[in-house]
């Protein structure tokens, strides 16, 4: 049985009304993520267990990095797959949010 993942988006500053439904709207485009709730200030995203593909990672570090959500809760979805690139990405803009 897979074990559920959840991310947690606190205080989302959002500019304007449709920038939060554009980012509902993003996430809810992800195919990794289940579905997405508000608790509180929060946002959860629920995923079914750990395994994502690359494409949906660089999405959700894309929407972590524009609206300044913590990144170091994505290192549970690294893998032997996906390892490589993340750590390559050393010079990329969301290594030090991710690691450091």
């Amino acid at each position: 049985m897979k074990k559920n993942t959840f991310l947690v988006c606190k205080k989302v500053i959002f500019n304007s009304i449709p920038d939060k439904i554009c980012f509902i709207e993003w996430l809810k485009k992800i195919k990794s993520i289940k579905a997405v709730y508000g608790q509180g200030f929060e946002l959860h995203l629920h995923f079914d267990g750990k395994n994502i593909t690359d494409n949906d990672l660089i999405e959700i570090v894309s929407l972590f990095d524009r609206y300044k959500i913590n990144m170091k809760q994505l290192k549970i979805f690294l893998n032997g797959k996906n390892k490589k690139w993340v750590f390559e990405g050393d010079k990329g803009y969301w290594y030090d949010r991710m690691f450091c």
